[in-house]
């Protein structure tokens, strides 16, 4: 719900809760208003329009403190008369906050109260449907954590553990013969390298025949 005042000749739309500065107003901190000019209610789809104002309507403030607004400069010239005149204003301003709109004696401020104990009791509620659901959950796993079989134990696991380190040294020494055997075939079957062949291609070739040595002429013997 909110409403349209009239105060200080401007108009206001305020709702419960609503802070605003609206000009100085005779009224003490901590004290609360009624304003009478009402111009305008609204209820969801609901409106009301005054002429001028809204018959069983009434907006009530409280007031929260008494200040001044900023200060607004006022200068005035006059050409070719050397008139200057410079002048400055602050306006004194009344801090109203909207505490309720009632119409037909129904109230906004009981709605919104009404509005927020219905979200709290609601919060409640699922807070403690969240919290049976949390301990379902925990006997749930409570029963499981039971039901499973106790784990083995660590000695059990050494035992087992020691006879296959001694399969594993059984297994070595036929490993290492085998590759003993496997080194031995590797030797005795290796093929003949290039070098080799080529000192047995040398034994098995042919000497090479000498050429007779021709004698040498000289001038002598011509």
């Amino acid at each position: 719900m909110y409403a349209v005042i009239e105060t200080g000749g401007k108009q206001y739309r305020v709702e419960v809760g609503t802070e605003l500065e609206v000009e100085l107003l005779d009224a003490e901190p901590g004290k609360t208003l009624t304003v009478g000019r009402v111009l305008l209610v609204a209820d969801g789809d609901d409106a009301s329009i005054g002429r001028p104002v809204v018959d069983g309507a009434a907006v009530s403030a409280e007031v929260v403190r008494q200040g001044r607004g900023e200060k607004v400069i006022s200068f005035k010239y006059g050409p070719k008369t050397r008139r200057r005149v410079k002048k400055g204003h602050r306006q004194d301003l009344t801090v109203l906050r909207i505490s309720d709109i009632t119409l037909n004696g129904k109230s906004a401020a009981k709605s919104a109260a009404k509005a927020e104990t219905d979200a709290k009791t609601e919060r409640q509620r699922l807070e403690e449907a969240a919290a049976a659901q949390a301990a379902k959950d925990a006997e749930l796993a409570a029963k499981l954590a039971a039901s499973k079989p106790a784990p083995a134990k660590k000695a059990d696991a050494k035992t087992e553990a020691k006879p296959k380190a001694t399969a594993k040294a059984e297994t070595t020494p036929a490993k290492t013969e085998a590759k003993a055997s496997t080194t031995n075939k590797v030797s005795t079957t290796k093929k003949p390298t290039a070098r080799a062949k080529a000192s047995d291609a040398k034994a098995d070739a042919p000497a090479p025949r000498k050429r007779a040595a021709k004698p040498r002429t000289t001038k002598k013997d011509e």
